[in-house]
Parts: C-alpha cells; sequence; structure tokens
C-alpha cells in the first residue's frame, strides 16, 4: 500500500507510523489524514501487529498542527466539522495499544496526536503544548479534554491558558510523558513499552485498554459494570488459563489471543 505522507513499517509485531512531511513540519493535512486512516485499517487487520508507535520524521518536529494560513481560511463549518478531532479519536479507540514517540515540537495537533495516544515517550529536546488561544482559537481536537484527563483539571487549564511551551523534563514531571531519554533512544524505548506490552494477553489487553478510556464517557456505575462484563468473557478464554498456568509453573506464558 503506498503512502506520501507517512511511513508504515511493520515488523516484531510492532507497527510504526511515521509522518514524514519535513517541509512542512510534518503538518498533518487532509491527505495526511486519509492516509493514517489507511494504515489504521491496516494494522487493525494484520493479525501480526499487535502495538502502534507513532512519531514524526526528522529530529526537530514531531507532527504539527493545521498550517497557520489554512486556519485563517476556515469558517464555523470547518470548525464544526472535526475533522483532525474524529481521526484523532479512532487513534484513541483503536484496539490496538498506541505509543507517541514525541521528537522535537509537539505544539497544537502536534500535541494532541500525542494526547491521544495510551503512553508517550519524549525525546530530550521534546517540547509540549497548545498554544491556540494565542491565535483566537482553541485547542480543537481533544486537547482541553484529553490534557485534563492525564495531568488533571487544574494543571491543564494553566497550560492551555497561558499558552505555556513545556519542555521534556517538565513533561514528564507533571506526568504528560511516562519517560525522557536521549534522541538516539527513543524509538528503542518506545519500542522497549511495546515489547512488555506485547507480552500481555492480547484480549485482555484490549479489554482494559477500552475499560480505562471508558472512564472519561460513561458514568462510573457502568463503567464498572463494563469492567465486570470484561471479567467474565476473560474468565472464560484460553489465555486467561494459559496465563494463570504458566505463573504456577513459573514459565512464560504462551498467548494465543483466545
Amino acid at each position: 500500500m503506498a503512502y506520501e505522507n507517512i511511513r508504515l513499517e511493520i515488523a516484531d509485531q510492532i507497527a510504526t507510523i511515521t509522518v514524514d512531511r519535513p517541509e512542512r513540519r510534518n503538518a498533518i493535512d487532509r491527505k495526511t489524514i486519509g492516509e493514517v486512516y489507511r494504515a489504521l485499517d491496516a494494522i487493525a487487520a494484520d493479525e501480526s501487529a499487535g502495538v502502534m508507535i507513532f512519531t514524526g520524521g526528522g529530529e526537530k518536529v514531531f507532527v504539527a498542527g493545521a498550517d497557520v494560513n489554512d486556519l485563517l481560511k476556515k469558517d464555523l463549518y470547518d470548525g464544526l466539522d472535526g475533522e483532525l478531532n474524529r481521526l484523532y479519536d479512532a487513534i484513541e479507540r483503536h484496539p490496538r495499544p498506541s505509543i507517541a514517540a514525541v521528537n522535537g515540537f509537539a505544539l497544537g495537533g502536534g500535541c494532541e496526536l500525542a494526547l491521544a495516544c495510551d503512553i508517550r515517550v519524549a525525546s530530550d529536546n521534546a517540547r509540549f503544548g497548545l498554544p491556540e488561544l494565542g491565535l483566537g482559537i482553541t485547542p480543537g481536537a481533544g486537547g482541553t479534554q484529553r490534557l485534563a484527563r492525564i495531568v488533571g483539571y487544574g494543571k491543564a487549564k494553566e497550560i492551555i491558558l497561558t499558552g505555556a511551551i513545556l519542555d521534556a523534563a517538565e513533561a514528564e514531571r507533571i506526568g504528560l510523558v511516562s519517560a525522557v531519554v536521549p534522541r538516539s533512544r527513543l524509538l528503542e524505548s518506545a519500542q522497549n513499552y511495546a515489547e512488555k506490552i506485547l507480552t500481555r494477553a492480547p484480549l485482555a489487553l484490549q479489554l482494559a485498554k477500552f475499560n480505562i478510556d471508558l472512564t472519561t464517557r460513561i458514568p462510573k456505575d457502568a463503567a464498572m459494570t463494563m469492567e465486570l462484563m470484561a471479567q467474565g468473557i476473560l474468565f472464560e478464554t484460553a489465555d486467561k488459563k494459559e496465563g494463570m498456568t504458566a505463573f504456577l509453573e513459573k514459565r512464560k506464558p504462551n498467548f494465543k489471543g483466545t
């Protein structure tokens, strides 16, 4: 499957999506959105792909949001359309866990892409921010919602209302990223997280991710009911028997996804 603005590589059960538009600071335009959707579908259909990593091509920028010249032309209907919002929802709700390997600047839509991923790892030159209010608009691809969920209500207000740009160390301190590593070790670090995830039972992994995401969508009592239903399903799986038997036999489990 041919792509022009992204690269998709699947190896050792890890699917890596690289937004590769260095001449446009890896900005996500409509064509790039379409290509990411195609990549997400390809990963969902590929049983060998267990985890996704998102990163940006080059050294300086993870992913940029929309070009300001393009934003200037947008109207009410463009704002309500939520094109980028829908893409990031698709990433968040994808059955495969996702890791953002943030190299360089992740501002606006780039920061919101990282927020849509399940885990974030940053290089030591990474910078994060949602500076949209300085342009007379607001974060419009999930930034106001996901940032508050990840770093807390008060800290999210501080970052968005002041337009603060956070360095990697500060992002780690407030829990926005899980780890900060040298640029040369960024993908290695993301892959290490992916390899740990891949040792988990696949169906249990998918249901746990689904249930965690429910915490912001439905009332607690309903989410707890869904958690119990997921547990009931998993109690009937071959992987549950294998995982517990392997634990008792002091060996690594051989999960089959059933």
